[in-house]
């Protein structure tokens, strides 16, 4: 008996362990690695990065025109100044941002690749996570373990996006591709597009392809979408950065954008109509005045209900009017050897399909939790805060808005992890864990929104409450009173030695 438990203690003892462990090296993954170095230079950690490279998202995707939808401004870190001119980036200059902050403060040291995690178990007597790895392509076991889990890896499934069981795909003669799973051999040069989707990354394809050696790109829509336009250069941003000190600057800058996007979100909310007739007037302006904007510019829901697709310097709207790209709004009936065919009977001949049709969201980046030797499912857990799960000790996830910049949550989630774990050194805690008490509380859809890449993942992910601190207010001003200044400490949050 005493050799087998001299065993376990040696298996134990072997494996690597960390104060914190750091799940994804993308955006989120790298600007918590920086604040927990500032905030907590005592802590070791690692960063587990499932593939070979970092950068998350912006190295995932390499499909024609990838850019952000948000200004740089307020999609950066708070803590690193974007210098470049355009505020409205294309993907490389967002990865190579967000590589330059990695290897300025050493943190690409840290982070470990092809290091997939798949499990983590919680032990209360032990205070600490046993998490496994998946490690290089033949995924060989490793096992490492951590007093405290920060899963940063994004919300949806790196592996494959969504994609409707169309009729007759099997059929067609040309490609079809997931914007996903772009790769450099995609030869579109003189040849009929059809990009299926009119979501932010159709909306960005369509005119990239175009002006980039499409014989024609026509973009099939169910339904539309609302889009509003915006210069890729922020000039009040160019010219406060002539007059001042580039950190006041940026900070300025931010300020603006941030307050300027929480005003035009609560328009939609309680004055639609009039943001619809400004929006849709914008795409009038833009476009021919003989163009059918009632039907293929004009949604069934209010602005903001979904997100808005954004156009910079109007490049979809001109290569509609330069008569590279048409907009078709009707529904698929089945694929054909040479294109498709629609539900009203009309044909679309196509060289290539890019099936532009979303994401398929997943939580904790599908890392299976237990608690105790209890598997946790995330749907039903109530969501602390937007960023820790109800009874799961020691874990924080990292969730920006949908409403705004994701990093503007990302970075308020960082600073408050690290006083977090500040708390709990002074106080001696071994581990904290929110847990609802409120027979009150009432579960609520962890997203409004009508999305259908929400919707469809709704079922699998954690509720938020009917009240604080379990209610998701998606505000930035009110999330930054209350993680940055916040007592640490309430009616939820339970402090364990």
């Amino acid at each position: 008996m005493d050799t087998v438990l001299n065993r376990v203690s040696d298996t134990v003892a072997a494996i690597e362990h960390f104060d914190v462990l750091i799940v994804g090296a993308g955006l989120s993954g790298i600007g918590a690695a920086w604040h927990l170095q500032k905030e907590c230079p005592r802590k070791s950690y690692a960063i587990l990065e499932g593939r070979e490279a970092s950068g998350g998202t912006w190295d995932l995707f390499r499909y024609p025109g990838i850019r952000s939808d948000s200004d740089m401004y307020t999609l950066g870190y708070r803590f690193r100044p974007w210098r470049d001119a355009k505020a409205i980036a294309d993907g490389p200059a967002i990865l190579k941002y967000i590589r330059e902050v990695a290897s300025d403060h050493g943190i690409d040291a840290r982070i470990r690749y092809q290091h997939r995690v798949v499990a983590a178990s919680w032990s209360t007597p032990d205070a600490r996570w046993t998490v496994e790895v998946d490690y290089g392509a033949q995924r060989e076991r490793r096992v490492l373990s951590c007093n405290f889990l920060w899963m940063c890896s994004g919300y949806y499934d790196y592996a494959a996006g969504y994609l409707p069981d169309f009729p007759g795909m099997d059929r067609f003669r040309g490609r079809i591709v997931h914007p996903q799973k772009w790769t450099d051999d995609i030869d579109y040069a003189g040849k009929r597009v059809v990009v299926i989707g009119s979501g932010a990354t159709a909306v960005t394809l369509v005119p990239a392809m175009a002006d980039t050696g499409a014989a024609h790109v026509t973009m099939l829509q169910r339904s539309p979408t609302y889009m509003a336009m915006r210069p890729s250069k922020d000039a009040f941003a160019i010219k406060l950065r002539q007059r001042l000190p580039l950190k006041l600057a940026y900070a300025i800058t931010r300020w603006r954008n941030v307050l300027y996007g929480m005003y035009v979100y609560q328009m939609c909310k309680r004055r639609p109509e009039t943001v619809k007739r400004l929006l849709l007037g914008g795409v009038r302006k833009a476009l021919r005045p003989d163009y059918d904007i009632a039907t293929h510019f004009t949604p069934r829901y209010n602005p903001w209900d979904q997100r808005l697709c954004l156009v910079p310097d109007a490049d979809f709207f001109r290569a509609i009017r330069q008569g590279k790209v048409s907009v078709v709004t009707d529904h698929i009936d089945t694929f054909t050897e040479s294109g498709l065919k629609l539900k009203s009977g009309a044909e679309l001949a196509a060289d290539l399909i890019v099936t532009a049709t979303g994401l398929v969201l997943i939580p904790l980046g599908g890392v299976k939790l237990a608690v105790d030797g209890r598997p946790v499912e995330p749907s039903q857990t109530f969501i602390y805060k937007g960023m820790m799960y109800s009874d799961v000790p020691n874990l924080a996830s990292v969730f920006g808005y949908t409403n705004a910049s994701w990093t503007l949550k990302a970075d308020l989630v960082c600073e408050y992890v690290c006083r977090l774990l500040n708390r709990m050194d002074r106080g001696g805690y071994r581990y904290c864990m929110p847990h609802n008490s409120d027979p009150t509380l009432e579960a609520e859809p962890w997203v409004n929104f009508s999305s259908g890449y929400i919707q469809r993942a709704l079922e699998h992910q954690p509720k938020q409450g009917s009240k604080r601190p379990w209610k998701l207010y998606q505000n930035y001003v009110l999330d930054l009173m209350n993680l940055r200044f916040g007592a640490l400490r309430d009616r939820a949050m339970i402090f364990a030695r």
